[in-house]
């Protein structure tokens, strides 16, 4: 496989069918100072309080007496709202990450079968009845690597109890094992959920294609992991969030500053460029997901095309 056609052929589909953009956004809804008195002298000389650093303790404070002047009933209350809130946003977030992964696939599919506009709404719907087949094969596999991932923690865990910390250095090779695992079985869901859309295959039917296709090109996906994971997803991502970095110069410019109202101000303005930048930074990652989500999909496509298509379209010597 020509991995550079791929990836120029991703580029001018993502250019020419702007609308996988947004089914990029919504694929991308799946895709951590302290306050000693080393700032004393500062603030008394600013009037500030000099116990402490003003504006985030008396906010903490607040805080506190807010929580404690509500009754116990009411703070169930707004816990379990919160949870409620958490859980419904979580439930929106996988709904339209997955919908925006099958509208990439279906949408990379119908624009190599030659259709010369994408309709979203084509998309979206004809997305649904692969809705449940993707969602459940990330589920599973994601709870069968936690399940791993949980059993690993619990033997070095106790390994090292046992063994006074000697077992867990001997468990180091198995944590790093676990690294190329993890590689592996995010290009098997991707891979599968491709296979799943695109030929129309049951769960288990769509996992044993994807390993199949994997297995039988190990290296054309590796090179394709670096590409787009390694090289284009986290430069990428870089690139996106640099700017999110430096809108926080205005605040960081205020602590140093030692006064209340330069916090104050650095605060402010770092906050309107950050919301400013938060709808551009959006967009580019859509096109960044949209990009990777059509490559996995044309890589899939090109190794599984049949014998005679790929003879076919090669030029005669």
């Amino acid at each position: 496989m020509d991995i550079g056609s791929v990836l120029s052929r991703a580029w001018q589909i993502i250019w020419k069918h702007k609308i996988l953009w947004i089914f990029g956004i919504l694929a991308g809804c799946t895709g951590g100072g302290g306050t000693g008195s080393g700032g004393g002298s500062s603030w008394q000389s600013s009037g500030g309080d000099a116990s402490g650093f003003g504006p985030f303790e008396r906010f903490f404070s607040g805080l506190e007496r807010f929580f404690a002047n509500i009754p116990e009933w009411q703070l169930a209350l707004l816990i379990l709202g919160f949870i409620a809130v958490m859980i419904v946003l979580v439930v929106i977030s996988v709904f339209l990450g997955t919908i925006g992964r099958i509208g990439l696939i279906r949408g990379t599919q119908q624009a190599e079968q030659g259709r010369e506009t994408l309709a979203f709404g084509e998309l979206f719907s004809g997305s649904m009845p692969y809705f449940w087949r993707v969602f459940l094969l990330s589920l599973a596999v994601g709870l069968a690597m936690a399940v791993v991932g949980i059993i690993v923690a619990i033997v070095v865990v106790f390994g090292s109890i046992v063994t006074l910390g000697i077992g867990a250095l001997c468990l180091v090779p198995l944590a790093c094992l676990l690294v190329p695992v993890a590689w592996v079985v995010q290009v098997l869901i991707e891979q599968s959920s491709v296979a799943i859309v695109v030929e129309d295959l049951s769960i288990m039917d769509g996992l044993r294609r994807g390993w199949e296709v994997i297995k039988a090109n190990a290296g054309t996906f590796i090179l394709m992991w670096l590409i787009l994971i390694l090289g284009i997803g986290i430069v990428g991502g870089l690139i996106i969030g640099l700017p999110a970095l430096m809108v926080i110069g205005p605040a960081a410019f205020g602590f140093i500053a030692g006064s209340e109202r330069a916090l104050t101000s650095g605060l402010i303005v770092a906050g309107v460029c950050l919301a400013c930048y938060i709808p551009i930074a959006i967009v580019l990652n859509g096109i960044l997901s949209s990009f990777t989500g059509v490559a996995w999909t044309l890589t899939f496509m090109r190794l599984t095309r049949p014998a005679q298509q790929v003879e076919a379209e090669e030029p005669a010597l």
